[in-house]
Parts: C-alpha cells; sequence; structure tokens
C-alpha cells in the first residue's frame, strides 16, 4: 500500500521567546537562523488579496544556515491531480519531491512540494525590491506547477518578507524527537512544534492514522505539561504570516 508519512504541527503564540527556551531545555539541537520570503501575485497583493495561497500554491524561499532553497507547494491537494513523474515522492539532487499529511489541530490535508536547493546566497538577488521572484523557478518546478495545478499562472510576483526563522531539529520531548521553529515578523511571533510520523511496513491506512492520532495527543501533551499554551488558532502560519505581509505591504 502507497502510505505516505503525516507531518503534526501544533502551533504557540504566547511569549514565544520563552517557550522556544523552555521546549529547547538543555539538550537541544544547534539553532539555525534563516530568513523567509514568499512569492505572491503583485496585481492581488495590490487589491489586498493573496491569490497564489488562496489558489494553494505556496511559493517559499529561504536563506541562511545552509543551502538556499526554492520550494513550490501545493497545499492544500489530492492524490488524483498529482501526475505523472509527480504522482510519488522522488530525490534528485538538487530537487527533493515530497507528498505527505499535513496535521494541524483537526485540519487534515494533503500537501507536495518540490524543492531546489541553490548555494548559499544565491536566491538574495530574486527577493531584492523590484526583482523578478518567479526568474530562479527551474524547469522541473515549472512542470510541476503546469502538470498538477494547470489554472495557476506564475508571473507578475512580488517578494513578501523577510519573516526572521529560527530552527531547532530533534528536540527530545518525553519519547518524541520535535522539531521547533520560531517566525518573527511584522510585529507577530509564531512557534511550530513539529514532528513526522512515517509509515511501517505493516500499516495499512487505518493503522497509520491511529498512530498518527496517538502522536498527534502525545506532542500537544508534552507541550502542555511544560507550561506552554497552545495557540486557539490551529490553522498553518503561512497562511497568517502572508495575510499580514501582504496587509503592510499595501500600507
Amino acid at each position: 500500500m502507497n502510505l505516505l508519512p503525516v507531518e503534526i504541527k501544533v502551533n504557540v503564540e504566547s511569549d514565544v521567546r520563552a517557550a522556544l527556551a523552555v521546549l529547547r531545555g538543555p539538550h537541544g539541537g544547534a539553532t539555525a537562523t534563516r530568513q523567509i520570503w514568499f512569492a505572491e501575485d503583485r496585481g492581488g497583493v495590490a487589491e489586498g488579496h493573496v491569490p497564489l495561497l488562496e489558489g494553494g500554491v505556496i511559493l517559499r524561499f529561504r536563506s541562511g544556515g545552509g543551502p538556499d532553497e526554492l520550494t513550490v507547494k501545493l497545499r492544500p491537494c489530492t492524490r488524483e491531480q498529482l501526475v505523472g513523474r509527480f504522482s510519488g515522492p522522488f530525490d534528485a539532487d538538487p530537487l527533493t519531491y515530497k507528498i505527505e499529511h499535513d496535521w494541524s489541530g483537526n485540519q487534515h490535508v494533503l500537501a507536495a512540494s518540490l524543492t531546489h536547493g541553490h548555494p548559499p546566497g544565491t536566491l538574495s538577488d530574486a527577493v531584492a525590491p523590484g526583482a523578478d521572484p518567479d526568474a530562479p523557478i527551474d524547469a522541473v518546478q515549472d512542470q510541476f506547477l503546469h502538470a498538477c495545478k494547470p489554472t495557476v499562472r506564475i508571473d507578475g510576483l512580488i517578494a513578501l518578507g523577510p519573516i526572521l526563522s529560527t530552527k531547532v531539529d530533534d528536540v527530545p520531548l518525553d519519547d518524541l524527537e520535535v522539531d521547533l521553529e520560531a517566525w518573527s515578523v511584522a510585529g507577530m511571533d509564531f512557534l511550530e512544534a513539529s514532528i513526522r510520523v512515517k509509515p511501517k511496513d505493516e500499516d495499512d491506512a487505518e493503522k497509520l492514522d491511529k498512530r498518527a492520532e496517538r502522536k498527534q495527543r502525545k506532542l500537544e501533551d508534552a507541550v502542555r505539561e511544560r507550561g506552554v499554551v497552545l495557540s486557539e488558532h490551529p490553522g498553518n502560519k503561512t497562511g497568517r504570516v502572508l495575510t499580514a505581509l501582504a496587509a503592510a505591504w499595501q500600507s
């Protein structure tokens, strides 16, 4: 059975710096600091919309803490729309293509992402003021969009950001290995704690879902037991940040 991993996320908003310190604890891994930008339709942003995000398309730039990355993501998507070579994950350096379930609270969606790694610092020109963020999109990423989301037009873009990201991977919380990522931008601070549940050989869809549900409860409990309050907004932080950045760009 062709089962997919489940990425489970919980969000924190109150006193993010203190929460990050508490969750990281004395045994957390190395901290990586990055800057993140998202590309959106310039005309839509000027009118108060984020058309790519609203259409389920995310274009994300990351710089710092290693290679630069440009990711094209479809979220939400369906297995039926992931066609041809994009029907299954692959890794062909410098490209990595992932398909996974994305769980945040009661929101369960499918996401597919194609990431192209670039040498450090090489994407900075694409996100500079007045630049064309679609210039670094490569042929395979373009093919991905045309094959799996043919209604989307990628032109006339603007880069929104930067978002300051602080990431700590493989933090032990009880018997879980948790990744932590804090975002700071436009007067807002977010912290996301996430784990990934991978299918086992003996799993069917029901077994995988049940195991993911148990892991989700464990993650939520592990965060709360350390005195950290979970956000009342379980939805993904990307949408909230992009909407805020688009509003700030207008003003």
